[in-house]
């Protein structure tokens, strides 16, 4: 009888552990350059999701490089899509601090502290924390390379050169003022650009061909040349519901793919997927999409990710 129960003691201790291992699975993701999810024979970078398969209101992901050096640790609300709450710590290859950063609403709020990779200081920037959509941040304070405080309490003269760019300007109050110059060393291209305020003014970069291209937004998005509103349209007329799918599914997709210099939709993908064949007929679509106005930086074209949720309602 002790025999019998202690057998029946080792499988349901068996059946608990299982079930404990099972809930608290972590995902491995392999990711390309551009941060899409790719195969184990070409990636650049992994990301390991703890806990993925638990059902719980946040989860700790972590970068790796494809050395298996951490790059990046931080909290997102959803597992599939990141969205970013709280804090998150970037770090070099060699184990030196890249940059700390709190994040609401995956937004940057309050101060970022950035270092060199030899582990120097660089930089503090602050992001207003009532300050909704705000891209860049006030530069409070930097030191050079040289560890010589050129901005302090968001006043000074910046100068910064890395392997492939430079640029100067006027620091006051925290933003750009006056006339900014730099250059791109991989695209050979030089800008100028003026600011008042904080706000940019006007920019201008030569190219490499020396054509001049002017912009009055440094980094601009691709989008659809008749608006996102016209591109869901196509893509609700468009979609195909498999019959045993109907009245079955619903939910989002959120799929990724790369706009081109010349606006091609290319390399689609699916970060998370509602099945029954609806996966497939999404990635057709962007595949059959016409052209839209590439993004751009510093008014020149460049490849640019983007990420597209569609909503999937068959009830």
């Amino acid at each position: 009888m002790k025999q019998i129960l202690r057998l029946i003691f080792l499988v349901l201790l068996s059946i608990k552990v299982f079930s404990q291992n099972a809930v608290t699975a972590n995902k491995l993701i392999y990711l390309d350059s551009m941060w899409v999810p790719s195969t184990q024979e070409n990636y650049k970078y992994t990301r390991l999701i703890e806990e993925y398969y638990s059902d719980k209101k946040t989860y700790v992901y972590k970068d790796y490089y494809k050395s298996g050096k951490i790059k990046f640790i931080a909290t997102t609300t959803d597992r599939d899509i990141m969205k970013i709450e709280g804090q998150a710590v970037s770090y070099y290859e060699n184990g030196n601090k890249k940059y700390t950063v709190n994040y609401v609403n995956s937004k940057k709020s309050g101060k970022e502290y950035n270092w060199y990779e030899n582990g120097n200081i660089k930089s503090e920037i602050y992001y207003p924390e009532d300050e909704k959509g705000s891209i860049e941040g006030k530069l409070n304070n930097f030191w050079n390379p040289e560890k010589e405080q050129i901005i302090k309490d968001g006043n000074g003269y910046y100068s910064y050169k890395s392997e492939n760019s430079e640029e100067a300007g006027q620091i006051k109050d925290g933003e750009p003022e006056g006339t900014w110059k730099g250059s791109d060393f991989k695209r050979k291209s030089n800008f100028i650009e003026i600011y008042k305020n904080g706000k940019l003014v006007s920019g201008i970069t030569t190219d490499s061909l020396n054509i001049k291209h002017s912009y009055g937004t440094r980094y601009l998005q691709p989008s659809p040349k008749n608006g996102i509103n016209s591109f869901y349209s196509y893509i609700g007329k468009s979609m195909r519901i498999p019959a045993e799918a109907r009245n079955k599914v619903s939910g989002k997709i959120y799929m990724t793919f790369i706009v081109d210099e010349e606006g091609n939709l290319v390399e689609p993908k699916i970060i998370k997927s509602v099945g029954h064949g609806i996966d497939e007929n999404a990635i057709q679509l962007i595949k059959e999409a016409k052209k839209w106005n590439p993004g751009k930086n510093r008014g020149i074209p460049v490849r640019a990710l983007y990420k597209l949720p569609i909503t999937i309602m068959t009830k």
